[in-house]
């Protein structure tokens, strides 16, 4: 079924402009409305629903991110895109929270809008195959904690809960669990056994696979330091008990099931300090209030220059001192977060000043957005920027315009030979130069000294095997030209701070 798109942008002649430069009909869309700003578009969407949003940010009377607020406080499916001129991190995180499909920065690349505009009709013939497989659950917990329910559909879920008594207090947390510890066989079977030994009311719910939502229910007098020692205990229990390592949030008192959503949005938050406290922990609001932005930031200038320079170990130590700063000045969660896509901006920009953002070995900025969001903890969001960064050094290090002849044929030839046995030596003796004037040429040139170009060459060889094949490491150790794989491992975790078995470990983010 043809998708029906409306178009919000405030300056007519770019609005005409988008018109023109996408081609709907071979994408099997149309522009179902345009509209000047977020009001108008707001007026529009309530009278008749499209399927796909393409909005600017800045626009009189209501700007596009709260076009997109307001449109998700009753419509969860349509699919957003994002046009600014600005990249700030604020912009980009509050998109972000808004599920928005793709933020894509002016000028407008017409080949990445189009590519936008296909992922976005993909992402909703899922969730209307989805839907239609599970019709039956048209209401489930998930929907209910986002408040996204009429006030009938909320009324008829809240009857499912156990009754409140006048003088009960209920406190909640979400319970995050770590899948790699969990028997599959078993499930979380074990956390339930668990928490139905415990004295105290409590009621678990199952979210989704690694997620529970557990009620505790108390007299008036419970206060939330009581609450989190019992959620404590009963994290040492199903460790001690079942080898399942979890991480809790623990939310504020509440004494009307009414008030769980906002509960719920809180606590959510509050499950991504796992990446600064590793499992086996439970925080609440009060217990991370004394965290703060200390004023621990990344210097973009600094890190731009060093990826300029092609400097590809001081970009990644100064990458590795801010984060480890971070940690060990007890930084808020945002904190790190806001260094860490400030990082990924400053490579977009480098991206596009550069154009190499069409590079195979660099990912779009929704991936990238997406791996941060999804990583275990602070070495992971580490590894993400580190493989990121090395890649638009390595992307620079292609971009051979500017090398003299001689180095630009040396470079070919050492992207297609660099599994032999390549040295200086051996290229001088074949290109009739003097080793050691063409290592310095090649220095001055490239950015590095050979053995350290070719060094993180057959690393990125390595590393794209590693994360898109099941080869041995072994095996890939030889296939980049590594004989010893000892060796290999010692250059590969000198490039990227990791292991390459560390590295497949954490493939999935």
């Amino acid at each position: 079924m043809k998708k029906r798109v409306m178009l919000v942008e405030d300056e007519e002649f770019i609005l005409q402009g988008i018109l023109c430069i996408v081609d709907w009909k071979t994408i099997d869309m149309e522009v179902a409305y345009t509209a000047h700003n977020g009001k108008e578009a707001l007026e529009k969407f309530r009278e008749d629903l499209v399927d796909i949003i393409v909005t600017d940010v800045e626009m009189p009377l209501m700007d596009g991110l709260e076009l997109i607020r307001e449109i998700r406080k009753s419509n969860r499916r349509v699919r957003c895109l994002i046009l600014s001129g600005y990249d700030e991190f604020e912009y980009a995180r509050t998109a972000l929270s808004l599920d928005v499909e793709e933020y894509i920065l002016k000028p407008i690349d017409e080949e990445k809008l189009r590519e936008a505009l296909l992922h976005a009709s993909g992402r909703l013939d899922d969730m209307d195959r989805k839907q239609a497989a599970n019709m039956e659950d048209k209401i489930g917990w998930t929907q209910f904690l986002k408040g996204v329910l009429k006030n009938e559909e909320k009324r008829s879920f809240i009857q499912i809960l156990p009754e409140i008594d006048q003088d009960c207090r209920i406190f909640p947390a979400l319970m995050k669990i770590d899948l790699e510890s969990v028997d599959e066989l078993d499930g979380v079977t074990p956390i339930l056994i668990e928490i139905r030994k415990r004295k105290e009311k409590i009621r678990p719910i199952y979210l989704k696979t690694d997620v529970l939502l557990i009620l505790l229910y108390g007299k008036e007098d419970l206060k939330l330091p009581d609450a989190e020692r019992i959620f404590g205990e009963i994290q040492n229990q199903i460790e001690s008990e079942s080898g399942i390592m979890t991480f809790l949030a623990a939310g504020n008192g509440i004494h009307s099931y009414e008030e769980l959503p906002e509960s719920y949005q809180s606590m959510n938050h509050l499950l991504r300090y796992r990446i600064m406290t590793g499992w086996g922990r439970c925080v609440s609001a009060q217990s991370i209030a004394r965290k703060g932005n200390t004023g621990i930031n990344v210097d973009l200038a600094y890190l731009r220059k060093k990826i300029l320079e092609k400097d590809q170990d001081g970009a990644l130590q100064y990458l590795e001192e801010v984060f480890v700063g971070l940690v060990e000045s007890g930084s808020d969660i945002d904190a790190v977060y806001q260094n860490a896509l400030k990082v990924v901006l400053l490579l977009q920009d480098i991206k596009s000043e550069y154009k190499i953002s069409d590079s195979k070995t660099v990912r779009s900025l929704t991936e990238i957005f997406d791996h941060i969001y999804q990583v275990e903890d602070i070495a992971g969001m580490r590894t993400v920027l580190v493989l990121e960064i090395s890649a638009v050094i390595m992307a620079l290090h292609t971009e051979d315009s500017h090398y003299t002849p001689v180095i630009r044929e040396i470079l070919s030839y050492i992207q297609v030979n660099y599994k032999e046995d390549l040295s200086l030596k051996i290229l001088s003796y074949k290109y009739h130069m003097n080793a050691s004037y063409l290592g310095q040429i090649f220095q001055k040139e490239v950015g590095c000294s050979f053995n350290q170009y070719l060094s993180n060459l057959k690393n990125e060889k390595a590393k794209d095997m590693i994360l898109n094949t099941n080869m041995k490491i072994n095996d890939i150790a030889k296939e980049v030209g590594y004989l010893d794989t000892s060796y290999f491992y010692r250059k590969f975790k000198q490039c990227y701070g990791v292991s390459p078995a560390s590295l497949r470990g954490m493939k999935k983010y």
